[in-house]
This record gives C-alpha cells, sequence and structure tokens, in this order.
C-alpha cells in the first residue's frame, strides 16, 4: 500500500510506448524507481505478456496499453498528476492518476456512456464531448484478455456545468451508434431508486425496525411481565385485610 502512493497509474498510451519513452515523459518530476506496462496482449498465445511488451509483439487489434510508474517519493508521484490529459501523441491524451486511489473520480462532474462501439478510442469520446466543456479523463471500460471495449465508459469534466452540455448529447450519433448517456450515481442511490425508495428512507426504515421488532415488543413483554406481580401483591394484601377482619368465633 505504502509503494502503491509512490506510483501512478498512467492510461491511454500508444502501444509502442517505451519505458525511456516514460522517463523522459516524467523524469522532471523525480527519481524513478521502475515502470512496468500492462493491458498487453500478446501478438501470439506462445507469448507471455512481459515478454511481448519487452519485444513489442502485441496483438494487432491492441491500440492502447497502459503503465504503472514507480516514484523514489511519494511527493514525486503527486507533482506527476500534473501531466493528466496531456497529448504526447496524434490522438493519445493520456490518463494519470494515484495507483493508490482514483482521484479521477467524481460522480457530479461525470457522465457514464453506453452503448458506445466496442473498438472506440478514448480520444474519440473526447472530441464527441469537447463541446460541453473542458475534459479532464476519459475512461473507457476494456476486456483485460482483449483489449477490446467492453461498450460503456466514462468521462470526468473540470466542472458540472460541462454535465448538463453533456446530457443533451444523449442519443448523438458516435461512430455509427446512439451513445446513451446518464448521470454518474453512487451505487446506494441507484438501488434505492430501483426498488422505489425515497432519499433518506433506508436509515428510517433501519431505525424503525428495531422498534418494531424489539423495542415496542419488550416494553410491551415488560408491562405484561409486571402487571401480574402487581395484581399478586394486591391480593395477598386483599387476603391479610380479610383475615384481621374475620370475627372470631362465638363462645
Amino acid at each position: 500500500m505504502i509503494k502503491n502512493k509512490r506510483t501512478v497509474f498512467v492510461g491511454n498510451l500508444p502501444v509502442n510506448s517505451t519505458a525511456q519513452m516514460l522517463k523522459s515523459l516524467f523524469k522532471e518530476y523525480g527519481q524513478i524507481e521502475s515502470i512496468r506496462f500492462r493491458s498487453v496482449v500478446p501478438a501470439e498465445d506462445t507469448l507471455s505478456k512481459k515478454l511481448a511488451a519487452i519485444k513489442r509483439k502485441i496483438h494487432p487489434n491492441v491500440k492502447y496499453i497502459n503503465a504503472y510508474i514507480v516514484f523514489k517519493e511519494e511527493c514525486d508521484a503527486i507533482k506527476a498528476l500534473k501531466k493528466n490529459g496531456t497529448e504526447i501523441a496524434s490522438g493519445f491524451h493520456i490518463r494519470v492518476d494515484i495507483a493508490s486511489k482514483n482521484s479521477l473520480h467524481d460522480n457530479k462532474r461525470s457522465v457514464f456512456l453506453g452503448n458506445l462501439s466496442y473498438d472506440i478510442s478514448d480520444d474519440a469520446v473526447r472530441e464527441h464531448f469537447a463541446d460541453c466543456g473542458d475534459v479532464v479523463a476519459v475512461r473507457i471500460v476494456r476486456d483485460r484478455q482483449t483489449g477490446m471495449g467492453k461498450g460503456f465508459g466514462y468521462i470526468l469534466f473540470e466542472n458540472t456545468d460541462a454535465v448538463h452540455l453533456a446530457l443533451k448529447l444523449n442519443d448523438s450519433a458516435l461512430q455509427g451508434r446512439k451513445v446513451r448517456v446518464k448521470r454518474c450515481v453512487e451505487k446506494g442511490s441507484a438501488a434505492r431508486r430501483a426498488a422505489g425508495q425515497p432519499r433518506g428512507a433506508k436509515g428510517r426504515a433501519r431505525s424503525a425496525a428495531p422498534t418494531r421488532s424489539g423495542s415496542v415488543h419488550s416494553a410491551s413483554f415488560v408491562g405484561e411481565k409486571a402487571a401480574p406481580c402487581a395484581r399478586g401483591a394486591r391480593t395477598k394484601r386483599l387476603r391479610k385485610g380479610a383475615a384481621k377482619r374475620r370475627p372470631g368465633k362465638k363462645k
């Protein structure tokens, strides 16, 4: 976990990217300990991903790869985030984030994209939404084995105003498909809406549940338990009083 804080994730790299190229790109931020490539699909089944990355024998359908850069100091990794969104080659704006957390995620400034083409690029999405506002990051969810898109993704804007404009592009044509554009919501909120439960109802239901199943019945039980004792005590007093008033036998 400590090492992850010194590690940055770099996404949307061209397949011909090399460790030397990344070192040149990020060396201004501090000393780099190591660089490793990910999302590499070998051109041949007999090749391992590591060997395919070294020999650059990558499947022709793969157009993008990712990498992890480990800095010597955590502060250097944080400084490297300045490279996020940099266009390092034509059509390749890189995504840079700390490996230990996803700081490039904010539901209020993001939209969900559905019905995307499986071979769509990050930059094609970026260009489609460019008029809405400044784009911080684009993330197309891809299959780890093939590198192909899964048909959906996310786009993060600089501010919330861009989200309102992006929503107007719902059902707009993008590479021959009508792209779905929806607001990003938290999983809990989505689940409550699907169940028709109003906001805050979950908390009320949870706090009310013990009352129905516990507190109320416990109080009733205590009351019912106490009542016989009171009646019993009263009966004893009545019997004792009656014994005192009982007249003695006549001589």
